[in-house]
């Protein structure tokens, strides 16, 4: 598994207004090289599914418990799992596709207090900056399944709801799992519909589920259409890339 980036060298400066030019001009270099690994490493890992929430909830609870079986599912019809990497919400979900033999691919972040990677990766990258990774969670999946989750679960929420709003991506559905934990922002997503300031269509690829059966009958006609399609389009290793043939999932146990 890779080492993580040092977080002593995060750059901590990048946002704090202009630099030098020689300074700015590194750390676009720095950028265009995390996404080019990015890209090398996850081209050939798809159609992938990809679980964002909470990484504070621990082996026990409810949600970690649903997240592995709906993991298990999906990865068991031969979807890829992808996740941010880390623990809690993305340990199981990566932990469910080892259960079943699926690919289990994890996106990190360094941060100050060091988010290690979760021990279920076949393959694991490590990012500096959360905008590449985001693109990279976003630009290789065909699915979104949303689990309870704090803050960096809504910013990835939010950013996947715009980004499919403005048709910067397919209109890919997106599955809120907890009709509880959910409430108050789908009443506040009520609001703005009734304010005008979002469309009612512009929603229709958001779903809600409150169990493994109703998630699994919500996300299966729409996860066959879209791996049908994938398989016509899918690329495959060339040697003039030096692209190895990527390795097979590690088998369940």
């Amino acid at each position: 598994m890779p080492h993580a980036p040092n977080s002593r060298h995060i750059d901590l400066r990048f946002l704090e207004g202009p630099r030098s030019r020689w300074s700015e001009f590194l750390s676009v270099v720095s950028i265009a090289g995390e996404f080019i690994r990015g890209f090398r490493q996850l081209h050939f890992v798809g159609p992938c599914v990809t679980f964002f929430g909470s990484a504070r909830f621990k082996e026990d609870h409810p949600y970690y418990e649903a997240t592995r079986e709906l993991a298990q599912r999906i990865g068991r019809v031969g979807f890829t799992i992808m996740t941010g990497g880390g623990p809690g919400i993305m340990e199981a979900a990566n932990r469910g596709a080892r259960d079943v033999g699926a690919r289990s691919v994890g996106c990190n972040i360094v941060l100050p207090h060091e988010q290690y990677a979760n021990p279920y990766l076949d393959i694991s990258l490590t990012f500096e900056r959360f905008f590449v990774r985001k693109v990279l969670l976003l630009k290789y999946s065909i699915c979104f399944v949303v689990m309870p989750g704090g803050a960096g679960t809504l910013d990835e929420l939010f950013e996947t709801i715009t980004l499919i709003q403005t048709g910067k991506v397919e209109d890919f559905p997106i599955l809120l799992y907890g009709k509880d934990y959910w409430a108050p922002m789908l009443a506040q997503l009520d609001r703005m519909i009734a304010e005008g300031t979002i469309g009612q269509k512009e929603l229709d690829f958001v779903f809600v589920a409150d169990s493994i059966e109703e998630a699994t009958t919500l996300l299966q006609q729409r996860l066959v259409a879209m791996w049908q399609e994938r398989e016509r389009r899918k690329d495959k290793p060339k040697w003039w890339f030096l692209e190895p043939r990527l390795r097979p999932p590690t088998p369940a146990r």
